[in-house]
C-alpha cells in the first residue's frame, strides 16, 4: 500500500455531485482516495487548485470544487454525515502515490466490508510507514542534480607561488592579478553551458579571497587593487550577471590561523562563514573540504554548527561533504561516478575526511538517507593554475566522457578551471570548454524518439510507470541510426531501478544492445551504431514502483568518436 506524500486531510461529505461525494474538514495525519468497485479512477490534474478524477471511458475530468492535494474523494453514497462513517460495500481503496499529470492511483484489494473512516487510516498506517521511509531528494537537492555541469574556481596564493596546498606563511603581497577579470570566467562557463560556479573563498593556506574583518590574512593586504578588491563579490556579482547559480568553498583547515587546534577555531571559523552567507546574496551551495595534511594539529570541527548555521541563513543551498548533510564526495578526484551509483547512503559513522571512497562512489540502496554524489575533477592536471601544466588540458572528447561518467551515472559534474595569474581563465581552458558543450549540443540535439509526451517533455513529473519484466517499447521516427540512449527517472519519488537492459529491434526480433545498473537522475549508454524502428527498455530487478520520466535515443556527433 502506497500513501500521499506530505501533509493530507481526510473530509467527510457534505455534497453529491454526479457520482462524487466531496467531504467537510476532519483532521487526521495522511490523505486517501477512495474509489468503490467498478470504477478504476486515474489522477487527472494536481495543482495548488484541486485535483480531478474521472472514470475510464468519460470524454472529459470535472474537477471538484472544493478538493485539493490530499483530500479524501469518494465515489459512492452511503456515507453518514452524522455518524461520518462509510456505510457501503467496497472491494478496492486506490490511494494518490504522486502528483504527475496522467499518472495511475494504484489499487489494493480489500474483501468486500463495511468500511468506516477509522478501518482506512488503520489499514493506510499499517504500511505507511515503510512506504513514507524511502528516501527522497528536497527540493534543493532536487534543484542541484538538475544543474548537470557545474564549475570549481580554485584561486588563492597558491595560484602565484605554483603550489598545491599552501602552508600558511605566504604573504598577502603575492597575490596580484593585475587583469583580474570575473566577468571573464563566468562568461565563459555561461558559453559553455555550466549552472554554477564555486570559488574557493579560502583554501587550506588560510589566506581570503575576501576582506573579512576575522584576520589580516586577505586581499585588503595585498597590492591588488591596493587592498580594495573582493574577489568574492567579483564572481558573485558576475553570476547574478549571467545567470549562474553562486556557492562558496570554505576549508576549515587552516594553516596560517593560530586558534586552529583549539575550541576558539570553532567560532572564528562560524564567524567566516558568517559573512560568505550574509553579504553576497543567494548561495546555491556551501562546500566543506574535509582534506587535511598527516601532520596538520588534531582539531574537533563543530560540524553540526557550521551545518545548522547554513540551514538558518542559506536555507535553499546544498552542503557538501564526505557525509553530506546534501550532497556528497564521488570517492575519486577522476571524474568517475561508480558504474553502479545509488544516490542513498547511510551516514553513520562518516564524517567529512573518514569516509569509505569505495562506498561514497557507489552509494547503498538500502541507504536511509539522501545524499547523492558530485563528481569534482579538474581541467588540468592540478586543481591550481600552474604554468607548466598548459599543454595539459584536458581535451573536449575527454570532457564529454568526464560528462557520460558523471551526470550519465546519476552524478554531477563539478569541473574545475583555475584562473592564471592574470586573473584569467586561459585561452586553452576556454577553448577547451566550448568545444566540449558544442559536441554535447549537436549529440543531444534531436532526439529520435517519437511523439510520446510524458518521455520525452524534459520534465521529471510527467512520467510512465514500469513494472519489473514489463516490456516498455518506445517507437521512433521511422528508422534510424543511434548510438546512445538516455534513461530517466522521476527521483523525486525516490531511486528505485536496480538494473535493466534495452533492445533494438531488427526487422525480426528482439536484439540485446546494452545492460545498465542503476538509473536515478540519468542515465547514459553508448553502444557502436545500429539501425532501427523501435526500442525496448526493460526493468529486470527494482526495489520500489518505478516511474520513467525521460527517454531519448541519440546518435553521437562525429567529435566524440
Amino acid at each position: 500500500m502506497q500513501v500521499l506524500r506530505g501533509r493530507g486531510k481526510l473530509l467527510l461529505p457534505f455534497q453529491h455531485h454526479h457520482h462524487r461525494v466531496f467531504f467537510k474538514k476532519h483532521l487526521v495525519p495522511l490523505g486517501v482516495y477512495v474509489a468503490p468497485v467498478g470504477h478504476k479512477c486515474h489522477l487527472r490534474r494536481v495543482g495548488a487548485r484541486g485535483i480531478g478524477l474521472r472514470r475510464i471511458g468519460q470524454s472529459s475530468c470535472r474537477r471538484p470544487p472544493d478538493t485539493q492535494h490530499g483530500k479524501l474523494i469518494g465515489l459512492d453514497g452511503g456515507w453518514n454525515t452524522q455518524h461520518r462513517v462509510f456505510t457501503g460495500l467496497t472491494s478496492k481503496i486506490s490511494l494518490c502515490t504522486n502528483t504527475a499529470e496522467g499518472a495511475s492511483l494504484p489499487q489494493i484489494a480489500f474483501s468486500p466490508m463495511r468500511i468506516s473512516v477509522k478501518n482506512i487510516l488503520l489499514a493506510l498506517l499499517a504500511t505507511a510507514t515503510a512506504t513514507l521511509a524511502q528516501p527522497r531528494p528536497t527540493p534543493r537537492q532536487l534543484n542541484w542534480q538538475q544543474l548537470e555541469t557545474t564549475a570549481f574556481l580554485h584561486f588563492t596564493v597558491n595560484t602565484f607561488t605554483d603550489k598545491e596546498w599552501g602552508d600558511g606563511t605566504e604573504s598577502p603581497a603575492v597575490f596580484n592579478p593585475t587583469k583580474l577579470d570575473a566577468r571573464q570566467w563566468i562568461r565563459s562557463l555561461k558559453e559553455a553551458g555550466f549552472k554554477m560556479a564555486i570559488l574557493t573563498a579560502k583554501h587550506h593556506d588560510g589566506f581570503c579571497l575576501w576582506p573579512t574583518r576575522t584576520t589580516e590574512h586577505s586581499v585588503k593586504n595585498s597590492p591588488w587593487k591596493n587592498g580594495k578588491g573582493d574577489v568574492v563579490r567579483d564572481v558573485a556579482d558576475a553570476c547574478r550577471e549571467y545567470g549562474l547559480k553562486f556557492g562558496v568553498y570554505l576549508s576549515p583547515w587552516d594553516r596560517h590561523e593560530s586558534l586552529y587546534g583549539t575550541p576558539a577555531y570553532n567560532n572564528f571559523y562560524k564567524s567566516q562563514l558568517r559573512e560568505l552567507l550574509t553579504n553576497y546574496g543567494p548561495l546555491a551551495e556551501v562546500w566543506f573540504d574535509g582534506a587535511k595534511g598527516e601532520n596538520a594539529k588534531d582539531m574537533v570541527y563543530d560540524f553540526a554548527g557550521y551545518w545548522a548555521l547554513v540551514r538558518q541563513l542559506q536555507p535553499n543551498a546544498v552542503m557538501f561533504s564526505d557525509a553530506g548533510p546534501d550532497v556528497r564526495w564521488v570517492g575519486n578526484e577522476a571524474g568517475n561516478a561508480g558504474e553502479t551509483c545509488w544516490s542513498t547512503i547511510n551516514t553513520d559513522g562518516l564524517a567529512p575526511g573518514k569516509a569509505d571512497a569505495t562506498y561514497l562512489n557507489r552509494g547503498d540502496a538500502n541507504g536511509k538517507s539522501w545524499v547523492p554524489a558530485e563528481t569534482d575533477v579538474s581541467i588540468r592536471p592540478g586543481w591550481f593554475y600552474h604554468p607548466a601544466e598548459d599543454s595539459k588540458v584536458r581535451t573536449p572528447k575527454n570532457l564529454v566522457n568526464l560528462y557520460y561518467q558523471s551526470v550519465g551515472r546519476n552524478s554531477l559534474l563539478l569541473l574545475n578551471v583555475p584562473p592564471n595569474r592574470d586573473g584569467l581563465f586561459s585561452d586553452a581552458d576556454v577553448a577547451s570548454l566550448k568545444a566540449f558543450r558544442r559536441i554535447l549540443n549537436e549529440t543531444f540535439k534531436t532526439n529520435l524518439v517519437a511523439a510520446a509526451p510524458r518521455l520525452t517533455d524534459k520534465k521529471l513529473g510527467t512520467f510512465v510507470s514500469v513494472k519489473p519484466d514489463q516490456p516498455l517499447v518506445v517507437k521512433l521516427n521511422g528508422e534510424a541510426e543511434f548510438d546512445r540512449i538516455s534513461i530517466q527517472e522521476n527521483i523525486a519519488n525516490g531511486q528505485h531501478v536496480i538494473d535493466g537492459k534495452v533492445e533494438y529491434w531488427n526487422g525480426t526480433d528482439w536484439t540485446a544492445l546494452s545492460a545498465f545498473t542503476t538509473v536515478g537522475y540519468k542515465r547514459l549508454l553508448r553502444f557502436p551504431a545500429v539501425k532501427a524502428s523501435q526500442v525496448r527498455i526493460t526493468i529486470t530487478n527494482a526495489k520500489g514502483p518505478v516511474e520513467l520520466a525521460e527517454v531519448g535515443v541519440f546518435k553521437a556527433s562525429a567529435e566524440e568518436e
